[in-house]
């Protein structure tokens, strides 16, 4: 069985979610009634299969219900971070061609900036009252607990984080079966992941991004239970587990960099003993942070390396990612190549930009332009990263290709220098760009966010370069260090480094403030 639907009917009184700070709660039965309301609201506006609505929520009790009524109403539910400004939201919500906005008291300043950048889209707030916008909650009771006539497959609409431009939207046929059919991710999660109805699944991250809500929405259709940070918190997260006996998570390596330079004492006073499976993917993770966290945790680590496009899915247990140290796994959809500037496969071991063949189509929504330029002449699909395969087949990232450092004509990723230098205790984070240099073009840069804000200063800066010399060629270190109170990261793990970049290419005094 599926769906929450037919869980409402086998185990109606079970949570299907649990808010970890509120307590806020759904069974599968009042999911279903909810989710049920929300199909009929849609059908009343006049929404059907195809259209979209766009949910600008951070995470609470309201967010799965809607994905769940619009995925039973043949509806694209485009979920847009919570972190955006306005002119951000009313690019997502235009392009996507949204019929209806929903958003929260909680995100009131900005959706009073958004509300008349939109003109004729239905606009919907939740937890209280905003000017111009409609009482969802009260809409919802309105509308009948019965399914509607026309149930139909909605998918998710997503965007990218536009961590290096302007997002892009992933849209995918809809698939035209019943609200019931599985989908391929179902069948990823349980051979890989072992999901299954009796799962506890821990869901620290925003449900805006492709594989929180994907996830949660996959264990729905399992039947097991999902529990929600509202934010992520490190002791909080450890709590939580223990509290709930969690079975299955998934988190990003930031999270995993928080929890081991929490204190010993507090790292420790949890029983993790129920964990059985930790999923990370998102972005690269340090060699030395997943050592830690293996021998920490135990070999119950998994790593998948894939995109909201779903063109490729790499993955690796944990035995094999200590036999192959840095590796985010084999390919199992889609077959990976490794292409050079001259758009041929490169020897093995050699790094190119990664390409997938064979793996599922997909398109960028009304970027004709930027799908052709995710294809090569071969018709493989790439995401713009960076890696090598080794001999094995298995598959190592280095960096993104559009956050390559070019410095008298060498090639430098600054992935791996941000590796070594998460490692110092004082440093919490960190980003690593290329910054103007007359004679070299670009030079490498460090900005850190320390451990503690008493320790940027010129000190902490040499002794940070030391450190990376001691580790690295001398043309991967950086030639100075700039500190930052927090970087702009963002909570799926990925960094805007965009941000950070263009402050120094935008004006010849590089220091950040």
């Amino acid at each position: 069985m599926y769906h929450p639907s037919l869980h409402a009917e086998a185990t109606p009184g079970k949570p299907a979610f649990v808010m970890a700070a509120s307590g806020e709660s759904m069974t599968y039965a009042e999911l279903d009634a909810r989710s049920n309301q929300g199909a009929q609201l849609f059908r009343s506006l006049g929404l059907k299969t195809g259209d979209v609505v766009a949910i600008f929520m951070e995470n609470n009790v309201h967010y799965l219900p809607l994905c769940w009524a619009a995925q039973r109403s043949g509806l694209y539910y485009a979920c847009v971070s919570s972190r955006l400004t306005a002119g951000e939201v009313e690019y997502i919500v235009k392009d996507s061609g949204a019929k209806a906005f929903v958003t929260s008291a909680y995100l009131a300043k900005t959706a009073a900036e958004v509300a008349p950048l939109i003109p004729g889209v239905r606009l919907f707030a939740v937890n209280g009252d905003l000017p111009g916008f409609e009482r969802l909650e009260a809409a919802l009771e309105a509308q009948p607990r019965t399914p509607i006539a026309d149930q139909a497959s909605g998918s998710d609409l997503l965007y990218s984080s536009g961590t290096t431009g302007r997002p892009k939207g992933v849209k995918t046929a809809l698939s035209g079966l019943e609200i019931t059919d599985p989908g391929t991710l179902i069948a990823v999660t349980q051979h890989l992941f072992s999901f299954n109805k009796d799962m506890v699944y821990l869901s620290p991250a925003p449900l805006y991004h492709a594989a929180p809500l994907r996830y949660c929405m996959s264990v729905g259709r399992f039947g097991g239970t999902v529990i929600v940070m509202e934010h992520f918190d490190p002791e909080q997260y450890l709590a939580l587990v223990e509290r709930y006996k969690v079975t299955h998570t998934q988190l990003v390596p930031t999270m995993f960099v928080r929890m081991l330079k929490m204190p010993e004492e507090a790292r420790t006073r949890h029983d993790l003993s129920s964990l059985q499976v930790a999923i990370h993917a998102a972005a690269p993770c340090p060699v030395d942070v997943k050592h830690k966290m293996i021998a920490w945790w135990g070999p119950i680590i998994h790593e998948y390396y894939a995109g909201t496009e779903g063109n490729g899915f790499v993955y690796c247990n944990s035995t094999d990612w200590l036999a192959h140290p840095g590796t985010v796994g084999r390919a199992v959809l889609g077959v990976p190549h490794i292409v050079g500037e001259d758009g041929e496969e490169v020897p093995v071991g050699e790094e190119g930009v990664i390409y997938f063949e064979g793996g599922p189509e997909f398109q960028y929504h009304n970027a004709p332009e930027k799908t052709a330029e995710s294809r090569n002449a071969k018709g493989w699909s790439t995401l713009g990263d960076v890696g090598k395969l080794d001999k094995d087949g298995f598959l190592y990232l280095t960096d993104r290709k559009a956050f390559m450092i070019i410095s008298g004509g060498v090639n430098i990723y600054p992935q791996e220098t941000e590796n070594v230098l998460i490692g110092h205790p004082k440093v919490a984070d960190v980003a690593v760009v290329g910054v103007p240099n007359e004679d070299f073009g670009e030079e490498v840069k460090a900005v850190v966010q320390p451990a503690h804000w008493d320790d940027a200063n010129d000190e902490t800066a040499a002794e940070l370069m030391a450190y990376a010399r001691a580790h690295l060629s001398h043309i991967k270190c950086p030639r100075s260090i700039d500190f930052m109170k927090e970087l702009p990261r963002h909570p799926t793990g990925k960094l805007y480094k965009r941000l950070i970049r263009d402050q120094y290419w935008g004006k010849r005094d590089s220091r950040i403030v």
